[in-house]
């Protein structure tokens, strides 16, 4: 293995392991996320409303410069809260977390573009009605379910909702990781 240049080392021998307590928590939490989203239209609420709703807080926390770093710009709260989140996602499961860059480096880039551009007031408005929308298609499909949401016994479910979207469109594509949908169902057990 050493041999081999970093770049093209297979992802599941990648010096970054997954080590088994991530992994451990990680079903866990994705088997209680889906205990509470077993319903079709449930999920598709979520996988608009999700997505709008990381962009909504992406956004508004853009407004919020912590530090400036000569030759690079503004690091603001939106590029801190999403470097450190994903970076947790990635701790979580490297597959799943990796694909989640595909919702964070535009959310980042798509927030600083409209911070630059657009009034605070307009950036606050928009990502206040954004979030609002998005909870509001959560609830939604709370109401397709059958059941409160997951955050409401849990708060790190908050977290693991991406992860689910991400998860669902990674076995949509035939791309999840091979047996990990499988126990989480086992833990999650039989559909109520």
């Amino acid at each position: 293995m050493a041999d081999v240049p970093f770049d093209q080392t297979p992802l599941d021998q990648a010096p970054l392991k997954q080590t088994p307590a991530a992994s451990t928590l990680f079903e866990r939490q994705m088997a209680m996320y889906t205990t509470y989203h077993r319903d079709s239209r449930n999920k598709a609420t979520h996988a608009v409303g999700i997505p709008v709703i990381v962009f909504s807080v992406v956004l508004a926390c853009t407004l919020v410069p912590l530090v400036t770093v000569a030759g690079l710009g503004t690091v603001t709260l939106g590029l801190a809260l999403s470097a450190v989140v994903w970076a947790l996602w990635i701790v979580l499961n490297r597959t799943v977390g990796l694909a989640l860059g595909l919702l964070v480096v535009p959310s980042v880039l798509l927030s600083a573009w409209a911070v630059a551009r657009l009034s605070t007031g307009t950036v606050q408005g928009l990502a206040g009605a954004l979030f609002v929308g998005g909870w509001v298609l959560q609830l939604l499909g709370h109401v397709y379910e059958g059941r409160k949401p997951a955050l409401v016994d849990n708060l790190f479910q908050a977290l693991i909702g991406p992860m689910f979207i991400a998860m669902e469109a990674l076995l949509a594509l035939g791309l999840a990781p091979a047996g990990l949908h499988e126990r989480i169902e086992r833990q999650a057990g039989p559909r109520s």
